[in-house]
């Protein structure tokens, strides 16, 4: 039997201390760290996400405000709200909820995010300097978040073998990154490796990001492993993730379950992220007036 790592209980711990910080942030600075969250559109499951985030922000001593926009808007109109929430200095972070309608590029509309108000990390200035191994101002959340709970389990990163099933610029890669700078040898696998089972066995570590329903099963799983299950797909079940929970939980040596596994963690790594920004700016504040 697994050890299941819960992380909505340390991700309760990281929220306490990061309230302390904001408490004395606000204390010292006179300023509260504020969240803006641009929502293109009424997805369902990004309505959720945005209101957890909002309720995590308001719980840990932090702002955040909504910008709801229709799912018809063009993508010049999105832009031109992020460029009003760059010029505002009460906003330290901005995120644009994914994903956006189709007719709208990711790419174009991340990319005017001001660097130093990227709280979700996945602007080219940030990931350019993941990829070059430098220290970006923020990680991205989630795998931000993957490195915190494979660290919780004592298992060593260093030298292991670690797959990870899935390569979005959201996760699977940045976390391939992550886990490269801590001297993990890393395969990427996705919907074109042969042989994914076969190549998954072998993984100390496991990371599950391809957002399909239980499609990680016993046979893909190595004894004693550490499973890292970052799907959340909605069925008529409730919300299941990547890995076949029940049917590996016997083999794995660790296991997030889902929900209460990387997405608590999740929201923990934006409000940290967001206390960052906030501590930058009133950095760079302090030294314009000196």
């Amino acid at each position: 039997m697994s050890k299941i790592i819960d992380g909505k209980e340390m991700a309760e711990g990281l929220r306490k201390k990061l309230a302390i910080k904001a408490e004395e942030f606000v204390s010292t600075s006179g300023r509260i760290p504020k969240l803006a969250v641009i929502l293109v559109g009424d997805n369902p499951a990004s309505q959720v996400y945005v209101r957890m985030k909002k309720k995590a922000c308001e719980e840990t001593g932090m702002r955040s405000v909504v910008m709801v926009l229709p799912e018809d808007s063009e993508e010049k109109e999105v832009i031109s709200a992020i460029e009003s929430l760059n010029g505002d200095d009460s906003v330290h972070g901005i995120l644009v909820q994914l994903p956006l309608p189709r007719h709208i590029s990711e790419k174009n509309v991340i990319n005017v995010i001001l660097p130093e108000k990227d709280v979700d990390g996945l602007h080219n200035v940030n990931m350019g300097k993941l990829i070059k191994g430098e220290e970006p101002l923020f990680l991205p959340c989630t795998p931000a978040a993957i490195i915190e709970l494979v660290l919780s389990t004592g298992v060593e990163i260093k030298g292991k073998q670690v797959v990870v099933v899935g390569r979005s610029n959201i996760v699977g890669k940045p976390a391939a990154l992550l886990l490269l700078q801590r001297h993990a040898t890393v395969t990427i696998c996705h919907s074109r490796t042969v042989n994914l089972a076969g190549v998954a066995s072998q993984a100390d570590i496991l990371i599950a990001a391809i957002g399909k329903p239980r499609m990680i099963t016993l046979e893909m799983v190595k004894p004693g492993a550490v499973v890292i299950d970052v799907g959340v797909n909605r069925t008529d079940a409730g919300l299941i993730g990547d890995v076949d929970f029940d049917g590996v939980k016997d083999r794995a040596g660790f296991i997030t379950p889902v929900p209460g596994g990387v997405g608590p963690m999740t929201i923990a790594m934006l409000l940290k992220n967001t206390l960052i920004a906030a501590q930058l700016a009133n950095a760079r504040q302090f030294s314009k007036g000196h």
